[in-house]
């Protein structure tokens, strides 16, 4: 069996984490290493990979994260915008192999990222 990744640890409750939502669905809580002001980590419960793992069954579980989207960002205040971002595989930065979308703002974010 394959060693748990870290989201399933928070999900699981084996090693915490600053949860800031939760539903049946998905977990969100805060970036141990923020690269932001806010910086909030949005996973689903279910274990998908990457976005690359992304099947057209899972379809309503990605609608719900975004829609979940607007209610994390309300909650820290980010009136004046935010950016969501998920990496995909080792050499666009992906270090968790657990699907996870990055909420940032709380400063005026500049482009191309990277």
């Amino acid at each position: 069996m394959p060693e748990k990744t870290i989201f399933k640890r928070i999900i699981d409750r084996e090693i915490p984490a600053k949860i800031v939502f939760e539903d049946e669905q998905c977990l969100a809580f805060e970036d141990i290493h923020p690269e932001a002001p806010v910086h909030v980590l949005l996973i689903p419960k279910r274990e998908i990979a990457s976005v690359d793992a992304i099947t057209e069954a899972d379809a309503p579980l990605i609608g719900h994260l975004l829609a979940v989207m607007p209610t994390i960002a309300a909650k820290y205040g980010l009136t004046d915008g935010y950016r969501v971002v998920a990496n995909c595989g080792r050499d666009a930065g992906q270090e968790v192999m657990h699907l996870h979308f990055h909420l940032l703002g709380g400063r005026r974010l500049t482009w191309p990222p990277g």
